[in-house]
């Protein structure tokens, strides 16, 4: 330890021994700190639907947060893209990032929206996900995105500033148990 020569023999001993108190006090159990995100257990139906993004929202910035991350802003243009595109995998029963005209995340981006118009710098991405019944809620979907290499890396991606969320109801493919099922789009971006 690297102790400042400003610091005399008896301030570092008084030093040492508050850092010794505070090892010492007992720790506070984890989830008395993190505030829990309201409606994360949610399945989506169409009353709960906005309860169900905001819920997703909520669990991906504290994933963030309690990594020392900053939390990631709502940008309604991606948002409306994400919606968007979760309405449209449903409609036309596929689940890519490309759609099936060949259109990729950079071109929805791109000509759907102003997100990158006048941009120097950009960096964007998005992660997709669908479930039905419980394996629709916000929990699980977020859950599912974190244990996933490619999903958890955009979620903890340092870069990204903003994000939109768009939910909705249905799935993309012919699902047996399609009580309660929801497809999810998550876009996240960085404009510079």
């Amino acid at each position: 330890m690297e102790v400042p020569a400003r610091l005399g023999r008896a301030s570092l001993r008084g030093l040492l021994v508050a850092l010794a108190a505070l090892v010492a006090l007992p720790a506070a159990p984890a989830a008395a700190g993190a505030t829990a995100c309201a409606n994360a257990t949610v399945v989506p139906t169409a009353r709960t639907l906005d309860e169900a993004r905001s819920a997703t929202m909520c669990l991906i910035n504290r994933e963030r947060t309690k990594r020392g991350m900053t939390a990631l802003h709502t940008n309604r243009t991606l948002q409306a893209s994400a919606r968007a595109y979760a309405r449209d995998m449903v409609r036309r029963s596929f689940f890519d990032h490309t759609s099936p005209s060949g259109e990729t995340l950079t071109e929805r981006i791109r000509q759907d929206t102003r997100y990158l118009a006048g941009a120097l710098r950009w960096e964007i991405g998005e992660n997709l996900a669908w479930g039905t019944g419980s394996r629709a809620t916000p929990a699980q979907i977020v859950a599912g995105w974190m244990r996933s290499r490619g999903h958890r890396a955009n979620i903890l991606h340092a870069g990204f500033r903003e994000m939109g969320l768009g939910v909705a109801l249905g799935t993309p493919v012919d699902a047996a148990a399609a009580s309660g099922a929801a497809t999810y789009a998550n876009q996240f971006g960085r404009r510079g």
